[in-house]
């Protein structure tokens, strides 16, 4: 190829690319025979500390949380685990009925009309719900609570980068770690805002009681409410108070997190402004013969109509992820996933008092109510070292709650503590042994 590309090497046909994006040699060495290989990849491989081998309180935004061998078992079948992406207008029925029914389990959690098909992620959901916004409401300032992970609001602004808005952060209340809804009022009063997001629950772990009186402090403003979704088995929909539309991330539903991936996108909103959602929806009609069939509803993407009319640039859907979302959802049921968020809420409780009484240690951080998750503060020392001392006595701690990002202002050594399901009560104890030793920087 070089030879007749008339280059001399690599590294000129290369040349293009600047040096400092090249990641150089890799080491790989000669080649060699395949069972030499295996055995080589095998000691790398067991070089792995799996998941199970820990005491685990990380989750968050992406919750780990035990998955039924049935939603995989779905999730293999051929009619669904296919390398071509079912976005095309001629899906087949069974993935359109699967759309069809994710849809109507968000709609069903949310309280809102009309669900799409589904996005990437949680949190380019809360991009694409920045645009919607955008697209009811004039203005350039979007407000976000300055409590939301320094990841999504990384990605609300790049969303607003492009157009020219600007993604503003509103003051939390110190005690509770609350919105502080003065602020709110008086930025909303002075114009310019077309869209305000709040999340439930908040960065901090903790339900915000101020998010209930938060449209009727905006007005006419648009409100987003970022939502887990087994938080919204227990607590009231969004829709209920008054959120125009409501995003998620699916990932917890019978998605195992996998090294970051894949995750799913969640997207409600009123039916008044189904014309300005992302995406694609599918709906339920009758076929010539007046039997139930299903169809894509609703297509705003460039791919299917003008580029200046279409509403988002994403292409596609998570097809399969929704599918694993329904099927999670349809086995465990309402009623258990109720009591699964309940039990959680229990665990997490008997974890944050007994952490409280580590010396050292305020948890939880905020007076306010929590399910799983809850902040906890160090009184000295920082949190990924006292994260790292907590990992070595094989206890995965949670997450430091910072901003690594250059110039980003300076915070308390914070960390969000996450119960999951396999957080029992050994579990519990072996964090609070661990935070005992860890604390303060007690041995290695």
């Amino acid at each position: 190829m070089l030879a007749a590309l008339g280059i001399g090497s690599v590294d000129e046909l290369f040349s293009d690319v600047p040096k400092r994006a090249r990641i150089g040699r890799l080491g790989i060495g000669p080649s060699r025979e395949e069972p030499e290989v295996v055995r080589e990849v095998d000691k790398i491989l067991a070089r792995n500390r799996p998941l199970s081998g820990f005491a685990n309180f990380v989750g968050g935004r992406l919750p780990i949380r035990y998955v039924p061998a049935a939603v995989d078992a779905m999730l293999s079948r051929s009619e669904f685990f296919t390398a071509y992406t079912p976005y095309q207008p001629e899906a087949s029925q069974g993935m359109l009925r699967v759309l069809f029914e994710f849809q109507s389990l968000w709609v069903e959690l949310t309280g809102l009309d009309v669900a799409n098909a589904s996005l990437y992620d949680g949190a380019t959901a809360a991009g694409e719900a920045l645009l919607f916004a955008r697209r009811l409401h004039d203005g350039h300032r979007f407000l976000v609570p300055a409590s939301l992970p320094w990841e999504e609001r990384s990605v609300l602004q790049n969303y607003a980068s492009g157009p020219g808005l600007i993604v503003e952060e509103i003051p939390y209340d110190p005690g509770s770690g609350g919105l502080d809804l003065a602020w709110v009022r008086t930025k909303v009063g002075q114009g310019d805002v077309f869209g305000v997001l709040a999340d439930v629950p908040n960065g901090f772990g903790h339900v915000d009681p101020a998010v209930l009186d938060l449209k009727s402090t905006i007005g006419a403003v648009p409100l987003v409410v970022a939502a887990d979704p087994l938080s919204l088995t227990v607590l009231e929909a969004p829709g209920r108070y008054g959120a125009d539309v409501v995003v998620g991330e699916g990932l917890g539903f019978g998605i195992a997190p996998s090294f970051g991936g894949p995750a799913l996108g969640l997207f409600a909103c009123r039916k008044e402004h189904v014309r300005m959602a992302p995406g694609r929806i599918a709906g339920a009609t009758l076929d010539a013969d007046g039997r139930r069939a299903y169809a894509l509803t609703l297509q705003t993407r460039e791919q299917h109509i003008r580029r200046s009319r279409a509403t988002s640039n994403i292409c596609t859907n998570e097809s399969l992820m929704a599918l694993a979302f329904v099927v999670y959802a349809t086995l465990v049921g309402p009623r258990a996933l109720a009591q699964l968020q309940a039990s959680l809420a229990e665990r997490a409780k008997t974890l944050a008092s007994a952490l409280g009484g580590v010396p050292g240690l305020l948890a939880p951080r905020f007076d306010a109510p929590y399910l799983g998750d809850f902040a906890i503060e160090l009184v000295s020392g920082t949190a990924p070292a006292f994260l790292e001392r907590l990992r070595r006595r094989k206890v995965l701690g949670g997450q430091a709650i910072v901003d690594p990002r250059p110039g980003a202002p300076k915070t308390p050594e914070r960390i969000l503590v996450s119960v999951g399901a396999s957080a029992g009560e050994k579990e519990i104890q072996r964090y609070v042994t661990a935070a005992r030793a860890a604390v303060g920087g007690g041995g290695p």
